[in-house]
């Protein structure tokens, strides 16, 4: 496909993530065994990765992929999706035979999700590829992924852009075991509240507070826990955590709020924010993702965010 490249350097690059996304809105969440009647389906793009790499885009950042996907049509869909949106992706590779990978959403009455996601080629990323983009990874301002994709990459990649100056953004989701050495190469890792206690090996009702500090004291540069609706928090070591209270918003579902989120933040950081100023724009962009359909369908420009922060502006509270 033309126009894979778009010209360096790059602001973000993302090792990312791809599924399509098979939606099904039902009117609460199936018990097991049980069957029920969906009000709409719809296919759609999704991943993380590539959901995050469409925020940043349209908060104004210049993003490039290392990615997997199948040569298939739903690995066409990323393409064209990545081409529409200005994301260079030369350094996605089409695997022959393999299929992409599939998310599998059920969309609740009160706008919540579950999802089941299946990496398909994905799971095939290796360090290899991060060896292969150097030159994205060197010569860009903000590395960012999410752990669906195989963490050796991931480390990789944080290493060579660490070496080259660049900021590291890990979305520890889905939530899974981290070792050390990725935690400690992590500038900024962005779970929410259910995700942060399990990587923090604590009980579901622990203090999202003992959690963050647990993650910092293995290493994590900054800890920043998103809270859906009622917004997110900042913890650095030996500084006071910093709150943003949530924007309160028409929901029409959550898919992709917390991948808005990163991406967002991620633009911001590239574009020299400081860190609570980015999770500003960051708070804001999430909360507009909420008001459209589907994984990118509300996600916003930076004047759509720039309006929000301006005319509904939250202010950071102390803890």
């Amino acid at each position: 496909m033309a126009d894979a490249h778009t010209a360096g350097p790059w602001d973000v690059v993302c090792v990312a993530s791809w599924n399509a996304d098979l939606v099904s809105q039902v009117e609460r969440p199936l018990r097991k065994g049980e069957t029920l009647m969906a009000s709409h389906f719809s296919i759609g793009p999704g991943g993380k990765g590539s959901n995050a790499s469409v925020a940043a885009a349209r908060q104004g950042a210049q993003v490039a992929l290392i990615a997997r996907i199948g040569d298939d049509d739903f690995g066409r869909m990323g393409l064209r999706l990545w081409q529409s949106e200005g994301i260079d992706f030369a350094h996605v590779e089409r695997a022959p035979g393999e299929s992409s990978g599939v998310a599998q959403i059920w969309v609740y009455a009160d706008g919540d999700n579950s999802v089941a996601v299946c990496p398909g080629a994905g799971s095939g990323l290796q360090p290899s590829h991060a060896d292969a983009a150097r030159e994205r990874l060197e010569h860009c301002r903000v590395v960012m992924a999410s752990c669906e994709v195989p963490l050796a990459v991931t480390e990789r990649a944080f290493v060579i852009a660490r070496q080259a100056g660049a900021t590291t953004v890990l979305n520890p989701a889905p939530a899974q075991p981290l070792p050390d050495a990725l935690i400690q190469l992590t500038d900024v890792l962005t779970p929410n509240e259910t995700e942060v206690r399990l990587l923090a090996q604590l009980p579901v009702n622990a203090p999202v507070a003992d959690a963050a500090q647990r993650l910092l004291a293995r290493g994590a540069a900054a800890v920043v826990v998103t809270l859906g609706g009622s917004g997110c928090t900042l913890y650095r070591p030996q500084q006071a955590p910093v709150h943003l209270p949530g924007q309160t918003m028409a929901v029409v579902d959550s898919i992709g709020a917390g991948d808005t989120f990163t991406g967002a933040l991620a633009a911001a950081l590239a574009r020299g924010e400081s860190l609570p100023s980015a999770m500003v724009f960051a708070n804001a962009a999430a909360a507009l993702s909420v008001t459209g359909a589907g994984a990118i369908g509300g996600m916003p420009t930076l004047a759509q965010t720039q309006a929000l922060v301006l005319t509904a502006p939250v202010e950071p509270v102390l803890r």
